[in-house]
């Protein structure tokens, strides 16, 4: 079976987990009520979320370039705009290949070794997902009930619930993944002499060593309080990016800044499982946490997931080719394709 096939079966089969939880989301509602929400809504309010959706593009861009600074390279901001659009264009094709897609493109536009930059990608992964435990932790401490009830019945409970069932006690199954783990680190490291001399772990070696020099950007930041200013900026941008689709529908536009951290941590939840941008999850679980939290009816719920996810998803389409074209111009497109190749294979 030859690679492109093999993409090719991985795209369909992450297609149709998405169309799975599309159907799961959509399932039972009349769709001619969905329509007449729709049709009613304000789509003016859809400008300044697009707006505040590209803003976040080149916020995200600047962070990333003072993560790179302590490195030894200075890409511009333009180059890294595109390489951050170009990876979330990517993760319309594959899940989770965007964060590769946008290190290989930057990589590949200013010459900046591939495997820094995946350090500091995973770097700008930890303090997001940091951040939105903050956020939650806020939601929880400012007395919303309806939002820990919500995450515990819906996402905490019923992952535990399968994994016991079909493994077996979580306690037991993490000390061993937790053991099998620090077994497999020690070894790599301490067996490093004589690993090294074959080609496949001399490229882990050194994939690792890149790894570990991205990750230590961190701590020689030139500029630490811009990283901060950037990041709140960042997650204002995400906050008005969920608030403004509230506006358009009648049912939703009283909800105000507690609902919108709401959507924020939850929606985080549904861009995270593994289909194209989070399509199906993250409707399914803005509609449903919107309906338990805030009573907010399943088809008025769903309308405001379709308004909030699509304008995204339209946005980030536009860009995403402009962006692959800018960089790249007609050749964009294979190398998009190698990207895939090289690290879907």
């Amino acid at each position: 079976m030859n690679n492109g096939f093999k993409q090719f079966l991985k795209a369909v089969l992450f297609l149709s987990l998405a169309a799975l939880l599309l159907w799961l989301s959509f399932r039972g509602i009349k769709l001619g009520d969905l329509w007449a929400v729709l049709r009613n809504a304000n789509y003016w309010w859809l400008i300044p979320a697009v707006a505040f959706s590209f803003l976040s593009f080149i916020i995200r861009a600047r962070r990333w370039i003072l993560l790179i600074e302590p490195l030894g390279h200075t890409p511009t901001l333009a180059h890294s705009s595109h390489a951050v659009i170009t990876g979330y264009f990517a993760n319309m094709i594959f899940p989770r290949l965007g964060e590769v897609t946008k290190c290989a493109a930057l990589s590949r536009k200013e010459n900046i070794p591939f495997d820094k930059l995946v350090g500091t990608m995973l770097v700008e992964r930890t303090i997001d997902i940091l951040t939105v435990l903050v956020i939650l932790g806020a939601v929880l401490a400012a007395g919303s009930t309806a939002t820990g009830s919500f995450l515990s019945e819906n996402v905490f409970m019923p992952a535990e619930r399968k994994i016991s069932s079909s493994i077996g006690s979580t306690t037991v199954i993490t000390l061993i993944v937790v053991f099998l783990a620090v077994t497999a680190v020690v070894m790599f490291f301490t067996l490093r002499e004589r690993l090294s001399v074959r080609p496949l772990f001399k490229k882990m070696y050194s994939f690792s060593d890149g790894l570990f020099s991205g990750l230590k950007s961190i701590v020689r930041l030139k500029r630490r309080w811009e990283f901060l200013i950037m990041t709140i900026l960042l997650w204002i941008c995400y906050f008005f990016m969920s608030y403004f689709p509230l506006l358009c529908l009648e049912s939703t536009s009283h909800l105000g800044i507690g609902a919108t951290m709401f959507i924020l941590v939850i929606g985080s939840f549904g861009m995270a499982a593994p289909v194209q941008s989070g399509l199906g999850a993250y409707h399914w679980i803005i509609s449903r946490g919107l309906l338990v939290a805030y009573a907010i009816p399943l088809e008025e719920g769903l309308a405001y997931a379709t308004l909030e996810h699509e304008s995204q998803m339209i946005l980030i389409a536009i860009t995403g080719a402009i962006s692959l074209y800018a960089l790249f111009g007609r050749k964009g497109g294979k190398v998009l394709s190698s990207v895939v190749t090289e690290n879907k294979g």
